[in-house]
Parts: structure tokens; C-alpha cells; sequence
């Protein structure tokens, strides 16, 4: 896995050498000596992370910080700001002019990787949301997959799918369309923590495709809370007479008109228990198989690949 880009700014040689001989394991490291020498290395070598001092000469911390966030290509780069012991005005100064969080000197190095791996992990998964549920998107969910792979463990990764969501989405508009997906989304997470606790993940590829990874074990019962709980909920996003109907007209993708039942959710669980999984697009193929026989069951329901 590619290694994340750190900027570490701060016009004192001793403290640039402590923060590379702390950093320099985990991240790529990439020094300056004032702030102005910092934006030049923003610009060229796309940080994923800035440690930037508070006092410096050339340009100090808090006006590199209203400088970067000006250009909108970088605004979205975390800042740490280092302040000397006791300066809370530094502190507070340092935030209204952008950074995101500070750490006072002298600091312990475990303390400084902590704040570092919270604010990418939470910076990452800001910018891969889904804007619409705020779940993680495709590359965190690439990511996390990637990383149960490389774990070991026995994993399953529930590929989640609204069926009929066109007719719905073309009868009732957009705006219905998206409490719909809104609603499945909570669904999901509802029975993530019901049975997963804080080892499981969700995530929002798409449009209407979600996808949840967990511990191999509990999957199905996640699948079926996820099931139980969709098919109760549906009918109340619908019209006394569509509800009481069954059903709804619309035009399928060819144009025919078609009777359309109301909305079910299908799963396809891929897992490690049975199949050896080595790369994220394998899991991709086999859950897309899995959710095409899923959807032609033509109601909620889940299946779990178990092919040796």
C-alpha cells in the first residue's frame, strides 16, 4: 500500500530531525524550513498531512495556514500546528487561522502518531463520502477490504442492492427517491452495530449499492436484521393505493411497460471461509454474481457464495 506524504514546516533543524526520525516510518517525509518554503512543497509535492511550527521567520504558522487555505486544490490538506507550552492565545490563533488541531512542545512521539493517523483517517473518509448518506465511498471501501485481505482473518463483504429502485425513482421523483436510499442506509448501519460492533464497516458505493464487511460469522444474521427491517419499512414510502396495490406501472429500460413490485434489497455475501481471496476485484466479480441470482429470487433476499 502506497505510503501517505507528510510536510513537516519548522525553521528549527533540531525539531525538523526529531519529527522525520518519528514520522519516517510510517509516512514518506518531505521537510521545510518556513511557511513560505512550505507552500512551495504543498503545491508540488501533495501532502497528505502538514506539522507546521507557530513561530517562524518568512512567513509564521498561522499565515501559511490562511495562504494554503486559499487555494482550493489544498484547502483540504489537515494541519497540526505546533505551539510552545502554555501559549493557549497561540493555540487559539492557530485554529482561526485553519489548522485543524495542535500539539504542544515538547511532545511524546506516540502522542503525535495518534493525532496524525485520527485526522487522515478522518480527513480521508471526509473526502471519499457519499454526499448524499456521508458513508465512506469507493476507496475507503477498497481500502478497508484491502485491508481485511492483508489481515488474515475470516471476513465477509455483503454487497447490498435496492431492486426496482428505477420505477420507484421515475414514478415518485428524486427527492422520494433519495429517503429511500437515505432510509437504507440507516438500515444498514443500524444492523452493522446490532451485530458488529465497531469491527464492522459500511459503505455507500453508489446510487443505490451499499456494502457492509464484518467478522465471516455474523454476516447472515446482519443480512437478515437488514432484510427484516427494509422489507417493514418500505411500504411507508409508497401511497395508501401503490401500497395496497402491490405494486406500480412504469417503463422498464426498454421501454416496455411493466408491473413492478414494491422495493426489496438484495445481498450477496462474499467471504474467505470457503474461497481463497487474494485481490478486492475478486470479491468485486463474485459479489456482483452473487447479487444478479439474488435479484431474480424478485424479493428480499440474501445468498453467501459457498464454492470451494
Amino acid at each position: 500500500m502506497k505510503r501517505q506524504r507528510i510536510l513537516i514546516i519548522d525553521d528549527d533543524e533540531d525539531i525538523l530531525d526529531v519529527l522525520e526520525l518519528t514520522l519516517s516510518e510510517q509516512f514518506e517525509v518531505i521537510k521545510a524550513a518556513n511557511g513560505q518554503e512550505g507552500l512551495l512543497h504543498a503545491r508540488t509535492g501533495n501532502p497528505d498531512i502538514i506539522i507546521t511550527d507557530y513561530m517562524m521567520p518568512v512567513m509564521n504558522g498561522p499565515d501559511f495556514c490562511r495562504e494554503l487555505r486559499k487555494d482550493v486544490l489544498l484547502t483540504h490538506i489537515p494541519i497540526i500546528m505546533l505551539t510552545g507550552k502554555g501559549d493557549t492565545k497561540d493555540m487559539v490563533h492557530g485554529i482561526n487561522a485553519g489548522a485543524d488541531d495542535y500539539l504542544i512542545k515538547p511532545f511524546e512521539p506516540e502522542s503525535l502518531l495518534a493525532r496524525i493517523n485520527m485526522i487522515v483517517l478522518r480527513t480521508t473518509r471526509n473526502l471519499d463520502a457519499n454526499p448524499l448518506t456521508r458513508l465512506p465511498g469507493n476507496a475507503s471501501i477498497m481500502d478497508e477490504i484491502q485491508n481485511r485481505i492483508q489481515g488474515g482473518t475470516l471476513f465477509a463483504v455483503g454487497y447490498c442492492d435496492l431492486d426496482k429502485f428505477k420505477f420507484y425513482n421515475d414514478k415518485y421523483g428524486f427527492e422520494k427517491g433519495d429517503d429511500v436510499i437515505k432510509a437504507t442506509a440507516r438500515i444498514i448501519i443500524q444492523a452493522a452495530k446490532d451485530h458488529g460492533g465497531p469491527n464492522t464497516f459500511v459503505g455507500h458505493i453508489g446510487g443505490d449499492d451499499f456494502v457492509f464487511v464484518c467478522d465471516d460469522a455474523i454476516a447472515d444474521t446482519i443480512s437478515q436484521q437488514i432484510i427484516d427491517t427494509f422489507d417493514a419499512s418500505m411500504p411507508n414510502f409508497y401511497t395508501e393505493t401503490d401500497r395496497a396495490e402491490g405494486y406500480i406501472m412504469g417503463k422498464d429500460r426498454q421501454g416496455n411497460l411493466t408491473k413492478a413490485g414494491l422495493l426489496s434489497i438484495s445481498i450477496g455475501i462474499v467471504s474467505n471461509a470457503f474461497t481463497k481471496i487474494t485481490h478486492v476485484a475478486q470479491i468485486g466479480e463474485i459479489g456482483a454474481e452473487l447479487k444478479k441470482f439474488a435479484k431474480a429470487q424478485d424479493k428480499s433476499n440474501y445468498v453467501r457464495d459457498r464454492r470451494i
